[in-house]
């Protein structure tokens, strides 16, 4: 988390920002869930990455069981712990756009689940794009600092009702990075995270008073501010019953 909050600042110190969070879930209860970023804008007011030689045109769909694979050697000296946690997220990909012409950067991490729960460590997979950027000299997977498991969401979804759950994981770790983003909270004001979530059937009810709906009932969407997410998780907490 801490290498992502680093990216953000220095991404958005001018610009706004917008995660969004997308899940699309089959009646069996396998779907995709997908976390991008768009840094376009940054790119467009230039900085080191869009300096960096590598920045070059692709449109690229990346394994991060391949990235590992690349790692091995340097992921084996890792912690059992650590190479646990990546363990859990080999299966995700990285859709990487990018166009340097048209200062044109997108970054999305999805994974095709069989089961929702299997998308509990989406962060953790967005913090791997993080050696993939261009501009960037960090190893990314080599990385074994625990500040990357601050937060953590799970998703569960049993009986026709699914839950969004957001929580601090390490509460002291939690606490000094906020005291470390004081004083850049007037440049991150604007940044967002929504969530938009597609079920299978019609939504007869949800816990967020203030959520849009598509026509047919069956499309969800929340977005909260960025920063009053990252102090307080549980303001995109949600639960979803949907129709019989």
């Amino acid at each position: 988390m801490k290498q992502i909050l680093v990216l953000i600042l220095g991404a958005f110190s001018l610009v706004s920002c917008q995660f969004n969070e997308t899940l699309v879930l089959n009646e069996d209860g396998t779907g995709r869930m997908s976390l991008s970023m768009d840094l376009s804008e940054m790119m467009a007011f230039g900085g080191e990455m869009s300096q960096d030689s590598t920045f070059t045109k692709q449109d690229t769909i990346v394994s991060l069981k391949e990235i590992f694979e690349e790692k091995k050697d340097s992921i084996s000296k890792l912690s059992k712990a650590e190479q646990k946690r990546l363990k859990a997220i080999e299966n995700y990909k990285i859709h990487m756009v990018s166009d340097p012409d048209e200062n044109k950067l997108i970054v999305d991490v999805f994974s095709d689940f069989k089961d929702v729960s299997e998308a509990n460590n989406l962060m953790q997979g967005f913090e791997q794009t993080e050696s993939l950027l261009p501009g960037n000299k960090s190893a990314g997977a080599d990385d074994d600092s625990p500040e990357s498991e601050l937060l953590g969401v799970s998703y569960t979804f049993k009986k026709g009702v699914f839950k969004r759950d957001a929580f601090i994981k390490d509460e002291e770790r939690h606490k000094s990075q906020l005291d470390s983003l004081k004083q850049a909270e007037s440049f991150m004001s604007s940044m967002k995270y929504k969530i938009k979530y597609t079920f299978p059937r019609r939504i007869k009810k949800a816990s967020a008073e203030d959520a849009t709906y598509s026509l047919d009932g069956k499309t969800i969407e929340l977005e909260r501010n960025f920063l009053d997410y990252f102090k307080n998780p549980d303001v995109l907490d949600l639960e979803v019953e949907l129709e019989n």
